[in-house]
């Protein structure tokens, strides 16, 4: 029996991050974040991969959190363990200290990661402008960031997020949606726990076969 761990493409490199510091070397399987934009087509992708694994799996370690949805009502033959939280960027924001299931706060945006995974305002943009013409894109993307007026770096400790390059590149950002830039404390305590097996109040522990709906997943 084995292990894997199902990470969405923007956790991957505090999921590694947690297996160095955990000395835990499960294979990671990524699902790939393009499809929470709809969370039905991530539900869709989280099923298809689900029923793909190798038959001597029997847990599946989950990198993410319930993400708009996007786990109501799956159910497969494997345990499964996922943090109790809204989506990555809780996960993120969550530390030793504070944790709640979202502690997003309502007209902020948030920034985190250092590598190709890490989240670009400047490539949801770029991402519209393959979609449509300029005028259309750029009313979509006024549109997607009109109620958001700040833009904090969560400072995980993993990177340094006060890089001059890296804040440059946010605060970039920032003018682009006309936000305010600023710094909120986060950690990987969550990936974490979770790979190392601490699993707490704040995971939820799935039996094979069970169902998962918002109501069991949130409530603890």
């Amino acid at each position: 029996m084995s292990t894997v761990i199902l990470s969405c493409t923007t956790l991957l490199e505090y999921v590694q991050q947690a297996q160095n510091i955990c000395n835990t070397d499960f294979p990671i399987i990524e699902l790939n974040r393009q499809y929470h934009i709809e969370p039905s087509k991530m539900k869709e992708h989280i099923l298809q991969t689900l029923s793909s694994l190798p038959s001597d799996v029997d847990t599946v370690l989950v990198a993410m959190g319930f993400c708009g949805g996007s786990w109501q009502d799956v159910s497969c033959s494997k345990t499964l363990v996922i943090p109790r939280v809204a989506d990555c960027v809780a996960l993120a924001l969550t530390t030793p200290e504070q944790y709640a299931p979202d502690l997003k706060e309502p007209g902020h945006m948030y920034l985190f990661g250092n590598g190709e995974n890490g989240f670009s305002i400047q490539a949801i943009y770029e991402s519209l402008l393959k979609e449509y013409d300029k005028e259309m894109a750029d009313i979509v993307f006024n549109m997607y960031f009109e109620y958001y007026y700040y833009l904090d770096i969560i400072d995980n400790g993993l990177y340094n997020c006060y890089d001059l390059n890296y804040v440059e590149r946010a605060q970039a950002d920032a003018d682009r949606i006309h936000a305010k830039l600023d710094f909120v404390p986060g950690s990987n305590i969550l990936l974490e726990k979770l790979v190392s097996g601490h699993w707490d109040n704040q995971f939820l522990i799935v039996q094979p076969n069970m169902t998962i709906t918002q109501g069991t997943f949130f409530n603890c």
